[in-house]
This record gives C-alpha cells, structure tokens and sequence, in this order.
C-alpha cells in the first residue's frame, strides 16, 4: 500500500533535515545521507530516507529504502510515537508486514490511511486484526477494512459479531419493520431498493422472495447483482434479503458477509440444515451452527453436521452421540468423512452391539 511512484508526497522537514535530502544538495552528499548516518533525531531521520528513497539518483533512492527498512527498533519506537507522514507509515507496513509488533504500533497509529489500514488487517497477526477490530470509527469509514478482515482466516468468531453489531445498531429500527407482515410485496420491493440503492424493481423482488427463483435467467442475474455489491450492501441484503439472497451470501469468501447470514432474523432451520451440508461454506459458519443449541436441537442439523468433513472435529464427534444407528452404519462406511469420524461411528455402534 505504498504510495504509488506517480503521486507527488508533500514532506514537511526541518531546516536541518532538508539539507540532507534537497534536490539541491550534492549527490555525493546525498548518497551519504542515505546511509543513515546522520546527526538527527528519529522523525528527522526517517522521514529524510523516507525522501531520499524517492530520489532520482538509482544509488540514492535505493541505498535510503534499504536503510529505511532496516532502521532498528530504538529508532522505529520513538518514531511511531510522534508524528508520522501518512506515505511513510505505508511504506513502513510494506516492509515490515511480517513484524507483529510494528505492525500493531502502525495499525493504532493516527495518521494510518484506510487503505494502509486495510493492508495490515489482511496479514496474519491475531492482535492486529484485533486492534483494527476496535477501532470504529474507521470500520465504518472504511469498507476495505472491513473487506480485508472478513478476508482474513484469523478473524475470528468474537471479530465477526463485533463487526456484525456495529452495523446492526444503525439498522437495528429497519430490521423491525422487515418482520412486519403487514407490509405489502411492493413495499418490500421498494425497502430493497432503497436500501441498496438497486434501480431494477424485478431483481429486487427476487432479492426479498421466501420462495425458491424457478427462472434461471433471474437467477443468472441475481448472482451478478450479489457479485457486485459492497461489502456494506451484501451485509444489509443478509439481513433484510429473502431466500435466494441468503443463499448465494453464504457462500461469499467474507467471513462477515457469511456470518451476517446466519445472524438474519428470516433464517430458517431447513437453510440452516442445507448449509450445514454444504462443503463450499467456511468452516467458521459450520463452527458457529454447531453452537447454536436453537439448531442443533434439530436432529437434521446434528446429522448434516456430522456428515459434513469441514465441521470441526470436537462438535462432529460430540453430536455423533446422538445419531440413529442407521446413520452411524453410514458414516462408518462412508469414504467422504475423515478416517477418525468414521472410526468413532464403529466405536459407537460396537459399545451398543450393534456390529
């Protein structure tokens, strides 16, 4: 997420520091300068390399980025600490992303852009994509943010909800007024519409419809429609969308997205079974069906659960206590689940004396 070589970066630098890295000055000087070796104090001598890695001499520019990257951290602490150039503080990202403690003292940092901010929520650092998580203010400014933790396999379940209820406060009086059955078809054609700002009444219909889309042309574009939204318009359409809607939104590779189906208040537990069927779902969902003791009352979900080689193995085997022997001979048997499934499936059936 560095500044692209194209945009001009304004520096504000100290009399001193400019010295170092005018245009103006020497090149021998400035080759000098990039090695580091100066008499400034830490922000000086960042944000020095920091313009002397963008210098036109190849030497220069490239000897300042080698520096600037390996600047140590008695140098990096106290310049995180100040002010700090939003470009820097993108470079700083690129090169130090696999820096869990930089890249928390970055993430936290005031003057970090959204966009850089959505780069450090897509690696892999637990407390970082935690950090970002707090910060709301700049999740519901920035959808990139949003998009990136939702990418993220270590977002985890207790990331997801705080996210999931961020947004839900704003839409908290809407969602009311989507379980008024008093409302017309046309008035919940037109709540769509003006939710996700959608211009075309038929697709929006099929959006809100509880009932299976019989024509594949209206399925074909539904689909293009749903791959085309935001990240905010596909959270809001889980919510207050229909049948067909939830089903290609929990699909989606944003765990938030997904998960944000699984919260709707229309959900029924027949979807929630084929979901708990589906191998193309993440497994985080199956992990959060599997804990909602709502669903896994239904012996269907327990089943589909068990069946289903993405669902966690603890909450696979814990339910498998509870299958009919019929089903269990089938998992025994079964080439499509994890070897240690259909071995627990003997073991049950052998306690009963039933092989």
């Amino acid at each position: 997420m560095s500044a692209p070589s194209s945009q001009r970066i304004h520096l504000t630098l100290s009399r001193q520091a400019a010295r170092y890295a005018s245009p103006e000055t020497p090149v021998a000087k400035r080759r000098m300068a990039s090695r580091g070796a100066l008499p400034l104090e830490a922000h000086d001598l960042a944000h020095v390399l920091f313009a002397l890695a963008h210098d036109k001499d190849i030497d220069v520019s490239f000897t300042a980025r080698k520096t600037l990257q390996n600047l140590p951290q008695e140098v990096l602490t106290p310049l995180l600490t100040g002010p700090v150039h939003p470009a820097l503080i993108a470079f700083l990202a690129q090169v130090h992303q696999e820096n869990e403690e930089i890249c928390q003292s970055l993430a936290l940092h005031p003057n970090t852009e959204d966009n850089t901010l959505a780069f450090l929520a897509s690696l892999p650092h637990r407390h970082v994509v935690d950090v970002i998580s707090q910060n709301q203010i700049r999740l519901i400014r920035g959808e990139a943010i949003v998009d990136a933790l939702g990418r993220n396999p270590l977002t985890g379940r207790a990331v997801v909800e705080r996210i999931l209820s961020l947004f839900e406060v704003a839409g908290e009086e809407q969602a009311d007024d989507w379980s008024d059955t008093d409302w017309s078809r046309e008035e919940r054609t037109q709540a769509v519409l003006a939710a996700l700002g959608c211009d075309q009444p038929e697709l929006a219909r099929a959006m809100t419809s509880e009932q299976d889309v019989e024509e594949e042309a209206t399925k074909l574009n539904l689909f293009a429609s749903v791959q085309s939204m935001s990240v905010m318009q596909k959270i809001k359409l889980a919510r207050i969308g229909g049948k067909e809607a939830r089903g290609l939104l929990i699909k989606d590779r944003n765990k938030v997205v997904a998960c944000a189906v699984l919260a709707s208040p229309k959900i029924t537990e027949a979807e929630v079974t084929t979901i708990a069927q589906s191998r193309i779902v993440a497994e985080e969902i199956l992990r959060i069906i599997a804990t909602q003791r709502d669903w896994t009352r239904s012996y269907s979900v327990k089943l589909a659960l068990c069946t289903n080689p993405k669902t966690p193995r603890p909450q696979a085997v814990k339910f498998m206590n509870y299958l009919r022997d019929k089903d269990l001979r089938s998992l025994m048997k079964s080439r499509d689940v994890p070897s240690v499934i259909s071995s627990h499936a003997r073991r049950i059936l052998g306690k009963k004396g039933k092989i």
